[in-house]
């Protein structure tokens, strides 16, 4: 499917989202992922596709996708998305993945996102607003610093609780500072009423806390995850 650049926005520091416009109507699930591909001159190892979850949400008329911007040496690939101008196509999959809400609206939720593994997030809560679905939702957040905290706006239009955890927090930070990890989901999040908890971020830190999280009693079948391929950081 051919999609069409309408327009570009930052979400947060070094944090861009890109709206497209697709050719004819998509039908699919907040949550749910497309590969992007985007042939450009010699490009790297890594090749002219890539993975990334729709952060747009399907009561939305326009497709986004939200990728953090290489500070140096980003992939050929990302250069030549970060050019892109309004009005220049690419072609996408149909949209694919089952990282999505329950069907049933009374289970509740922890939403734990690592940096830019907040986009299936964003998408979710956007369409549970726009819906007007009211779910019981909790959102753990782990980013580097503040400035890498994005859509704040739509968590808290939704009234999300968000739990900030913060890598380089300021000096006059009072919130959680430091890594996540199982202890502190839990803490957090206890695991009671049988929660279903999503794990969206890095592929080292979704399998790790998974399996943290299954460790210490969560049962496998209430843990979601949803990784972002070469993807290391917050």
């Amino acid at each position: 499917m051919r999609i069409t650049l309408e327009h570009t926005e930052d979400a947060a520091q070094n944090i861009k989202t890109f709206w497209f416009k697709p050719e004819r109507p998509v039908q699919y699930t907040a949550g749910q992922f497309i590969e992007l591909i985007l042939p450009h001159d010699k490009p790297d190892k890594r090749g002219s596709r890539r993975w990334f979850t729709l952060s747009s949400s399907p009561s939305e008329p326009m497709l986004s996708i939200t990728t953090k911007r290489a500070i140096e040496n980003g992939s050929t690939f990302k250069q030549t998305l970060l050019a892109l101008k309004p009005g220049d196509s690419v072609m996408m999959s149909e949209p694919m993945g089952d990282f999505v809400l329950p069907k049933d609206p009374l289970q509740p939720l922890v939403f734990i996102a690592g940096g830019i593994g907040v986009t299936p997030m964003r998408s979710m809560i956007k369409w549970l607003h726009d819906s007007q679905e009211q779910r019981t939702v909790k959102l753990l957040y782990a980013a580097a610093n503040l400035n890498e905290v994005a859509f704040r706006d739509i968590f808290n239009a939704y009234g999300v609780p968000t739990e900030l955890i913060l890598s380089e927090a300021p000096k006059n930070w009072n919130g959680h500072t430091g890594r996540l990890d199982a202890n502190k989901i839990l803490e957090l999040a206890p695991n009671v009423d049988k929660k279903l908890y999503y794990i969206s971020g890095p592929e080292p830190m979704v399998e790790g806390i998974s399996k943290a999280l299954s460790d210490l009693g969560v049962d496998k079948r209430r843990i979601l995850g949803d990784f972002f391929p070469n993807y290391v950081g917050l």
